[in-house]
């Protein structure tokens, strides 16, 4: 429903559009318009549209947050413009309810390599699985214990569900470090042993094992 040469609004210009529609209700600090502008953006990446953002608020806070969220979108739509999160999500909605588009896009796009897979989230997701369905000619590239973006909707879990939806995927466990000692290695390894697992890992070098680590304390 966009017309061509449509706009791309970067988070300062969502920022002052948001700033414009909560201070018709009441007069808003800065950090109220971050809160709403990172709800917004959770929803986003978690597939949820405004109408059902509306139906999940859970408190007067949400509430609020998702009716900015429906006045967010409308205004877009009126200035024939997206945000970054749109990029994913809207790809994603017609995909899913065009089998027509999704069926030429499946056409087009023959194999798929994602990088940094442990920091996707619900959306990405969803458009991977969208576009490699059964034929599954794709690569991802993750460590579930890098994931240092769940703050902004990363979801390492997509590790797992990677697997259920697809079982036939095979899993090349890459271990061998290049940049690190043995005793680095063994210490991060003791670590992460903590962490809950999809794929247990056991990293290593051919480095030799270094100097020996020194803990310092700064008070």
């Amino acid at each position: 429903g966009y017309k061509p040469g449509f706009s791309l609004f970067d988070p300062e210009d969502a920022k002052a559009l948001l700033r414009d529609l909560m201070n018709k209700d009441a007069q808003v600090d800065a950090e109220q318009i971050n809160a709403v502008q990172a709800k917004i953006s959770q929803w986003k990446n978690d597939l949820v549209l405004p109408g059902d953002a509306l139906s999940f608020a859970a408190d007067d806070d949400e509430h609020f947050a998702a009716r900015v969220y429906e006045a967010y979108v409308r205004h877009l739509k009126a200035y024939n413009a997206v945000d970054f999160d749109d990029l994913i999500l809207l790809p994603v909605v017609l995909l899913q309810r065009d089998p027509e588009a999704l069926a030429r896009w499946r056409r087009k796009i023959h194999y798929m390599l994602v990088d940094e897979y442990q920091d996707t989230n619900v959306s990405q997701y969803l458009l991977v699985k969208l576009l490699m369905a059964e034929r599954a000619t794709f690569t991802v590239v993750g460590d579930d214990d890098q994931s240092i973006y769940a703050w902004r909707g990363a979801r390492p879990e997509n590790l797992v569900t990677l697997g259920e939806d697809f079982p036939r995927l095979k899993v090349i466990k890459l271990e061998q470090n290049y940049r690190s000692t043995g005793t680095i290695l063994r210490a991060a390894n003791t670590l992460i042993a903590n962490n809950p697992h999809v794929y247990d890992k056991t990293l290593w070098s051919e480095m030799g094992d270094g100097a020996p680590i020194r803990v310092v304390v700064n008070r």
